[in-house]
């Protein structure tokens, strides 16, 4: 981060200093959250966890060189005392970005898509100077400021990505970190349970582009209407990506390989380029359209969007990654989170995979859609057996609805199964999958179905008769590990 004094930090985030011998001592960073990670120079963010209080960890992040503790309360050792330790981070935060300089902020959000579209999108940027972008998904209340106090005085570019549980969330992140640049990328039922209803989740995405400056861009998906709806509620210039014929930047000629990796030509005001993705599904068009439409904006040319995004890799995990066993079978770990828009668009991704082998999809319960929950989960059912999967797995009792939408399909023929818990999804998998299988492992981040995909992988075997873990933090959330 951009060094900063005890002393200042104190001043910035309005701490009192208890057990300080040297306020003039210097923070250069990392501000972290894991006392795992604190090194010298570090600054630990005690913050209460669902399994930990951080507070109890502070002894360790001293001994590992952490310079000072941000806490609610004493500690016994060199600490920074607030009332809230994430509102204290994003004061800090905001002080960093105002030192920053010549740093561009590009921000990112929609209710699906924000992750991938922020990897591709920093694997362009990067080509043209220093950027800093989020790990992971942090795009919250402490994601966020943790992201923006990795910036220094050489960060030429940030990619914020934010997410939204209620109205004024976006509003308020874009306020520690405000973006010059905004994409918007859809509209969708995540969510739609806590906010009401699908027109509420539209009014929170449409803050970001509300919050860019006279001079800044708004970056607008054309093939999304509540999205394109936004143009008329910003000040700055509107630019917009997708695939109709009238989106500023777009892909023409979509293809869709046998491992359901997409081809396409790419279309901006500089000409045309081919672009072959390594990403799986045809939903990560519209978000490589994203990641081009703010390179464009930066002056990248079309030829080399082209070939950064027909370089670019998936950098976070459990979004439709792909692993071969050496059985080889295919696994697909899409098991971070789910809503609607994306159950559907991995389930599509399946189905071309299943018109040359044997394909199965494990699907977990979705969260927050209220009143809407039951056709959703029936939806999903029903896509599941339009994709022609040989065998469906539906894991836990809040998930069963799904069986339902697929016993609706006329002409199904696959194996339907319900099962109560992981470790039983994994005994049915064993019995029935055999070499060129493909299976797709996905439900909400709550289910905790990433335990089936990593033992299906191998990677992190499930002891026998262990369920799925319930305790595990929906999407946008960044549970402070210790």
């Amino acid at each position: 981060m951009i060094p900063l004094s005890v002393r200042q930090i104190a001043g910035l985030t309005g701490a009192a200093q208890d057990r300080i011998a040297d306020p003039a001592a210097l923070v250069t960073g990392p501000v972290v959250i894991d006392s795992r990670h604190a090194a010298p120079g570090a600054l630990f963010a005690a913050l209460p966890g669902t399994r930990a209080d951080g507070h109890d960890f502070a002894p360790a992040a001293i001994a590992a060189g952490a310079v000072a503790v941000l806490a609610t309360r004493p500690l016994g050792v060199p600490a920074l005392i607030v009332a809230d330790v994430p509102a204290a981070l994003a004061r800090l935060a905001r002080a960093v970005v105002d030192r920053a300089g010549d740093c561009t902020i590009v921000g990112i959000t929609g209710s699906s898509g924000k992750t991938t579209t922020k990897d591709l999108t920093a694997q362009l940027v990067e080509t043209l100077g220093p950027t800093v972008s989020p790990h992971n998904s942090y795009n919250n209340d402490i994601g966020l400021p943790l992201t923006v106090l990795r910036v220094t005085g050489q960060t030429r570019y940030l990619i914020a990505e934010f997410s939204a549980r209620g109205p004024g969330d976006i509003a308020r992140l874009c306020q520690v970190a405000p973006p010059r640049l905004g994409a918007v990328l859809c509209v969708g039922y995540a969510h739609a349970g806590e906010f009401g209803s699908i027109e509420d989740v539209a009014r929170a995405k449409a803050e970001l582009p509300a919050a860019l400056p006279r001079d800044g861009v708004a970056l607008l998906n054309a093939d999304d209407p509540r999205v394109l709806a936004m143009a008329s509620g910003t000040a700055a210039r509107v630019v917009t990506f997708g695939r109709a014929a009238a989106a500023d930047i777009r892909a023409d000629g979509v293809a869709l390989d046998e491992a359901g990796r997409p081809e396409f030509t790419l279309v901006t005001g500089d000409g045309s380029a081919p672009v072959r993705l390594r990403l799986h599904g045809e939903h990560n068009v519209s978000n490589a359209l994203a990641a081009a439409a703010v390179a464009t904006e930066l002056g990248m040319s079309v030829a080399a969007i082209a070939a950064g995004l027909s370089a670019a890799v998936a950098r976070s995990r459990w979004r439709m990654e792909f692993t071969q066993r050496p059985d080889g079978v295919t696994v697909i770990n899409d098991a971070y989170n789910a809503n609607p828009e994306a159950m559907r668009a991995a389930l599509r991704t399946l189905a071309v995979l299943a018109r040359s082998r044997r394909a199965f999809a494990v699907l977990g319960h979705m969260t927050e859609l209220g009143g809407q929950a039951r056709e959703f989960h029936e939806q999903a059912g029903l896509q599941a057996a339009e994709a022609g999967v040989a065998g469906l797995i539906v894991v836990g009792d809040d998930a069963a609805p799904i069986l339902a939408g697929a016993k609706a399909h006329h002409s199904f023929r696959g194996e339907l199964l319900g099962v109560p818990d992981a470790a039983a999804a994994l005994q049915v998998l064993g019995e029935r999958l055999r070499r060129g299988d493909v299976v797709l492992v996905k439900a909400s981040r709550a289910a905790g179905m990433e335990s089936v995909a990593l033992a299906l992988t191998g990677e992190r075997p499930l002891p026998a008769g262990q369920p799925a873990d319930r305790n595990q933090q929906t999407s946008g959330d960044q549970e402070p590990p210790q």
